[in-house]
């Protein structure tokens, strides 16, 4: 006899202890890792090193409550350390204070205007050029504190004194900050059982046991506790109003940006939730306002601290706000610990975050997307002059890239492969600034060789149309075949008449079985496999997909179609009914997880299931394949009659019962994998076929959300 599932009260009552604890213990986790990188941001900034714990407390519960991104976890970040340390040198630390403070209020302001979306048109180049600028400036100036020093004003004066710091290096401390950095650069390579505790917190508490036995090494110095360290900024700075304001912008921005940069990150990371960038500002706004009026450093959303957060397991924004509650706790009552820390452990954990935040994937992708220029120059000039005019350096070679791009064409000439034609590709922009070149490689293709030209350009103006039309007549004349084509224009026709194009709306009709599937194959080597053949020769020798996705086997479902991706970005598996059964989704789930070791596993459902109205219409017959795979199912029918929240949030948002026991299903079918230990995020997605909308499920609030 089969147990009766649980009534769905007491599964809400559940679910809400399960998320309190997970909230708890994710927020203790981030506590353990925002206090190192607290005190040593503090420090590489040349504030109180209280600012920064200060700092940690209001940016966890102030933005952690009011900003819009629920596991956005915000406090003291590298990415200001440059602009604070040069505020504090040219005004001193109540003064910065006022600076931060009216950041705070500029941010408001930002948000109640609506213009976050503007900062989405800065080019990532410019910004990964920023950080990698900041990075390298903290690590250079620390490697100073490492050995011994005091850390320089900028990143020049600090690579040109460092051959002195080396020679007047003090042993203790270099030992101290070499321990230190050995273990933060060691302890992401342990297993994952090894790293329960955060490497930050290691590092640095192996380090201070070490000073204990080294009287010589300086350590932190405290003036009290963290209520004893809070005080308001100077009204009324005596130094130059327009300095001040520029410092109030230069924040403002960097926060703001650096801010919802992670935020989107963490949105990656946590498939289903969407930040309300916004109301992000306006939370990261307060807690700026509020902090620089107490006297901490400036706040944004750490992706650091955030990655933590998410990995750790939390629910609900209450991790924020707990992690924030710890720290002051801890601000308060274990000032003596603190004191123990020496400084070259604290400045061993920066030269280890600065050089992080140089990832070389921005370098790779600066590179792919033909902007290696615009990232060099920037951190060049953050590097050699400040951060303001540094990404100035780098948006005026933005601009001018993207001009080049703009008049600019790329033209291919390939030589046949034995008796084929000769291929001349036209790529981009084809004006008349382009026809120099255009010239010079149509002049290599040999009089009498037949040509096929590929358009695959954006805009072709009148001069490159009629250069490239003389040399057309000219090549017939010599008596070769001249084809000239735009590949993909049939393709776009199709959609802007179809919207998209199935066989059946661009095939002609062909009764034999094979006819359409030949006839694709054969499309498909006319119109893409020349665009497809670069990323596919990479592919070659092996996979690194970024996921795992379970569709149902419906036709109608296209996995590739409804994630816009393309070859070797998930690994998919489909079967009726998307279940997580049988020897065959098992097998490739192993593989997925360890051998390609992916990140991501999703399962989707969709509309009109046929499997799950299998399920409804009840038992077939025995012997039946498609009633033995079906009974895989039968646990999802069951919580849907049991009243599964998934289930009653689809039937009040006007669904109907098939599609109702296909989001249940998800649902189900997460909970089996996740009982399975399976080693990668979960996500549930649902495909409206009726709306082509692909729904995405929350599973805090137990229902299917649109992302967009």
């Amino acid at each position: 006899m089969t147990a009766s599932p649980p009534h769905p009260a007491l599964c809400t009552a559940a679910r809400r202890r399960d998320v309190v604890r997970a909230d708890v213990l994710a927020s203790l986790v981030v506590f353990l890792v925002a206090v190192p990188l607290s005190l040593g941001i503090a420090l590489a900034s040349g504030a109180p090193l209280m600012a920064g714990l200060i700092a940690a407390v209001v940016g966890g519960v102030v933005a952690g409550l009011l900003g819009g991104s629920p596991m956005l976890v915000s406090g003291p970040a590298a990415g200001l350390t440059v602009v604070v340390a040069e505020l504090v040198a040219r005004f001193g630390w109540q003064t910065t204070c006022l600076v931060t403070a009216g950041a705070g209020l500029l941010q408001i302001a930002f948000g109640c205007a609506r213009i976050a979306r503007f900062s989405q048109a800065i080019p990532p180049a410019v910004v990964h050029g920023m950080l990698a600028g900041i990075g390298v400036t903290i690590a250079v100036a620390q490697l100073h504190v490492v050995l011994g020093g005091s850390p320089p004003a900028g990143a020049v004066d600090a690579l040109v004194g460092l051959p002195a710091a080396l020679a007047g290096a003090e042993p203790d401390a270099v030992l101290v900050g070499a321990v230190t950095i050995a273990l933060l650069l060691a302890w992401p390579r342990l297993p994952r059982a090894a790293r329960v505790v955060p490497g930050a917190l290691v590092a640095v508490g192996a380090a201070t046991a070490l000073a204990l036995a080294l009287p010589a090494v300086g350590r932190v110095d405290l003036p009290g506790t963290l209520l004893e360290a809070i005080s308001p900024p100077t009204l009324l700075p005596d130094a130059p109003l327009l300095g001040v304001a520029g410092g109030v912008l230069t924040i403002a921005l960097v926060a703001s940006v650096e801010s919802l940069l992670s935020a989107v990150a963490v949105d990656r990371m946590r498939p289903g939730t969407r930040t309300d960038a916004d109301r992000e500002l306006i939370g990261q706004g307060a807690a700026n306002a509020l902090s620089g009026a107490l006297g901490g450093l400036p706040v944004t959303g750490v992706i650091v601290r955030s990655a933590v957060n998410v990995e750790a397991g939390a629910r609900t924004r209450a991790s924020t706000v707990l992690h924030g509650v710890w720290v002051a706790v801890f601000g308060v009552a274990l000032v003596g610990v603190v004191e123990l820390i020496p400084l070259a452990a604290l400045a061993g954990l920066l030269v280890v975050v600065g050089l992080q935040l140089v990832r070389p994937v921005d370098v790779r992708a600066a590179r792919s997307h033909g902007e290696l220029v615009v990232y060099v120059g920037t951190v060049a000039g953050v590097l050699a002059l400040n951060l303001l005019e540094g990404v100035a350096i780098g948006l005026v070679l933005a601009g001018l890239v993207t001009l080049r791009r703009a008049v600019r064409a790329r033209v291919r000439v390939v030589e046949p492969e034995g008796a084929g034609p000769w291929r001349v590709v036209v790529e981009g922009t084809l004006s008349f600034l382009s026809v120099p070149a255009l010239s010079r490689r149509l002049a290599a293709v040999p009089p009498g060789a037949p040509v096929r030209v590929e358009l695959v350009v954006d805009y072709l103006d009148h001069t490159a149309f009629d250069h490239l039309d003389a040399w057309t007549a000219l090549q017939r004349a010599s008596g070769a075949e001249v084809v000239v084509t735009e590949p993909g224009a049939r393709e776009h026709e199709d959609r802007r008449r179809h919207g998209y194009a199935t066989w059946s709306q661009w095939q002609e009709v062909d009764h034999t079985p094979h006819g359409p599937l030949l006839a694709g194959v054969a499309a498909f080597h006319s119109d893409a496999a020349e665009l497809v053949r670069p990323t596919l020769a990479e592919l070659a020798d092996g996979q690194a997909p970024k996921g795992l996705l379970l569709s149902c086997a419906d036709s109608r479902v296209q996995p590739s179609l409804i994630t816009r991706s393309g070859p070797g970005d998930l690994f998919t598996v489909q079967n009726v009914g998307n279940f997580a059964a049988g020897t065959s989704m098992r097998a490739a789930l192993h593989y997925a997880t360890e051998v390609l070791r992916v990140p991501l596993v999703a399962v989707c459902g969709h509309s009109g299931c046929g499997a799950m109205r299998g399920l409804l219409d009840g038992e077939r017959p025995p012997g039946d394949p498609i009633g033995d795979w079906l009974a895989s199912g039968a646990p999802s029918l069951e919580a849907l009659r049991a009243g599964h929240p998934v289930g009653l949030a689809a039937r009040a948002a006007g669904y109907g019962e098939v599609e109702a026991l296909a989001m249940v299903n998800v649902a189900v079918q997460l909970a089996v994998l996740r009982a399975q230990g399976v080693p990668a995020a979960l996500v549930g997605l649902f495909f409206d076929l009726a709306t082509a909308r692909v729904l995405v499920l929350d599973e805090e609030a137990q229902e299917f959300r649109w992302p967009g």
